[in-house]
């Protein structure tokens, strides 16, 4: 089941400086382009006609034109012209989503069009502000969307996971874990690695010779969104009253869009607040976490693979899914809120 009355990220502007993209959304099979204007647009991927996927015919000039019999479209999904006729039927025309284009993603609202608020975007400032250095890419993952949330609201998988990177010891042993909720449709979990051993990534970006504090601040928002701040300092320098100084911050970004209920699109970037103009900095730092997610994802498949054996063998939680547990809450609750068009207070 999907959360459908909510903006979801459809892809990275920098797709269409190459062509078009075909993708399929929540189920919905789409063609985003560059309409007539130049602003990105997203139609249904299927002519009205006899139901070809329009992303097997072309663009030109922001026009749509079916690979069948011809039939062109603009960016709001109406028929502008039919080759073998001169009038155009008024059903005619394809479904038009809601697409917004914003800190170099492009936002689609895969719901009731009418209800689509463009202020409801999340500010990612992080992606384009000159005071950061940010590079992002994405997943195909096979998996259900819910299984990544799960991975990143509970880092302790760090230590087992990823210990060449961003994981160590340190990750699992005397770190202090808060989860709560953070309004109607937010969680946080906040983590605290005092006086501890750097990991070999922090070790590489911030050149630590010694203990650090620590810190993973992990933000989710509705439907699919996963913020965390993380970073760290030189050991005793006052992190926890805000002094982050001569240290590393990063954001990780984390854009997880369903595809179908056991696969996901996997949008994600890393944004640095130290050597922002540095380039060959933002490939090292991607590189790195590049590596690390792909650790996740042969853990993702693995799950969904054992979840579709066996889906009636419960799972167990355990202290450190706190965070977790109150995010399937909020999305459960979401869910019924569609399906029974009650407004989402009271979540947990």
């Amino acid at each position: 089941m999907f959360i459908r009355e909510s903006w979801y990220v459809a892809g990275w502007a920098s797709e269409l400086g190459s062509g078009n993209i075909a993708r399929t959304v929540l189920g919905e099979p789409v063609l985003i382009f560059r309409s007539g204007d130049g602003a990105a647009a997203a139609l249904l991927d299927r002519c009205p006609h006899r139901a070809l996927p329009l992303s097997m015919g072309d663009v030109k000039r922001g026009i749509v034109r079916c690979a069948y019999h011809g039939m062109e479209f603009d960016g709001t999904g109406t028929c502008v012209r039919i080759p073998s006729q001169d009038k155009i039927p008024p059903s005619a025309r394809v479904r038009a989503f809601p697409l917004v284009e914003r800190n170099g993603l492009l936002w689609i609202w895969p719901g009731d069009a009418s209800r689509a608020d463009s202020s409801k975007i999340p500010d990612l400032y992080w992606l384009s502000h000159p005071h950061w250095g940010a590079r992002g890419t994405t997943f195909n993952v096979k998996c259900n969307w819910r299984l990544i949330i799960d991975n990143l609201m509970d880092l302790t998988h760090l230590t087992f996971v990823h210990g060449r990177t961003i994981g160590n010891a340190a990750t699992i042993i005397g770190a202090e874990t808060r989860a709560e909720r953070a309004g109607d449709a937010s969680v946080r979990v906040t983590r605290w690695m005092m006086n501890a051993e750097p990991p070999p990534t922090y070790i590489r970006a911030g050149g630590f010779t010694g203990p650090v504090d620590r810190w993973q601040i992990i933000n989710f928002t509705l439907p699919s969104l996963v913020r965390i701040d993380v970073g760290a300092c030189a050991a005793g320098t006052g992190v926890r009253e805000g002094k982050r100084v001569g240290g590393i911050g990063m954001q990780n970004i984390n854009l997880i869009t369903p595809e179908t209920e056991t696969s996901s699109h996997y949008f994600w970037a890393q944004a640095h607040d130290f050597s922002p103009d540095e380039e060959s900095v933002t490939n090292a730092i991607f590189e790195e976490i590049h590596r690390t997610f792909m650790e996740d994802v042969d853990i993702f498949e693995a799950q969904q693979h054992a979840l579709a054996r066996d889906p009636s063998r419960p799972v167990v939680d355990l202290a450190a899914d706190r965070g977790g547990v109150l995010v399937r809450r909020l999305i459960d609750r979401a869910l019924r809120q569609e399906a029974t068009a009650i407004p989402l207070r009271n979540v947990v």
